[in-house]
């Protein structure tokens, strides 16, 4: 009966879960927890938390690049690609990013500006941080003007530019800046004064 029962746990996706897949898939309910329940920033939390689910699934192809069978005058699909894998191509190729910018410029509400114009020296505040981090990481000596660019465009409060920024001028340090930014993004509900 064990041994039925091993072979059968062997023959499904759970024999290729390892401890850091199992890790981030809790993560990801996590982030889904917090973005449906709680409320916290859903339209960056959601996304993230299926894309997380998604590429730590074990065996699902979902990287898996199309197999081609290329003659003299075709090209021929003999096995479509992952979803993932279309996915990325459009970040690849850069359709996504463009597209990014107008939705997030779509939906921007300018009736708290309208309402409380004051507020608008907030938001022209918050852009100098931009340039005292962009001058604190040069002075550091740590990191090169691309990367200190990369870094301070945090500062400016939105996500896809410091990605599209980063992906441009310093791409090895994409993932930590991508998760400084929406971590950051998604803590003004908590830190911002009521």
């Amino acid at each position: 009966m064990l041994d039925s029962l091993l072979n059968f746990l062997r023959s499904t996706g759970f024999s290729g879960l390892t401890p850091g897949s199992i890790a981030m898939m809790c993560i990801a309910c996590l982030l889904l927890y917090l973005a449906i329940v709680k409320k916290f920033e859903p339209l960056l939390l959601v996304p993230i938390a299926f894309g997380v689910l998604l590429t730590n699934l074990p065996f699902a192809g979902m990287m898996t690049e199309p197999v081609l069978e290329i003659q003299k005058h075709s090209i021929h699909t003999l096995e479509p690609g992952g979803l993932l894998y279309y996915l990325f191509q459009g970040d690849h190729l850069g359709i996504f990013p463009p597209l990014i910018f107008m939705g997030v410029g779509a939906m921007t509400d300018f009736g708290p500006l309208i309402a409380n114009p004051k507020s608008l020296l907030l938001g022209a505040a918050a852009q100098f941080g931009i340039f005292i981090t962009f001058i604190g990481a040069i002075a550091s000596g740590l990191f090169t003007a691309q990367e200190a660019a990369s870094i301070g465009i945090i500062g400016g409060a939105d996500g896809p530019t410091a990605i599209f920024l980063s992906s441009k001028l310093a791409p090895h340090l994409l993932g930590p800046i991508a998760i400084a930014a929406y971590s950051y993004m998604a803590l003004v509900p908590i830190i911002q004064p009521r």
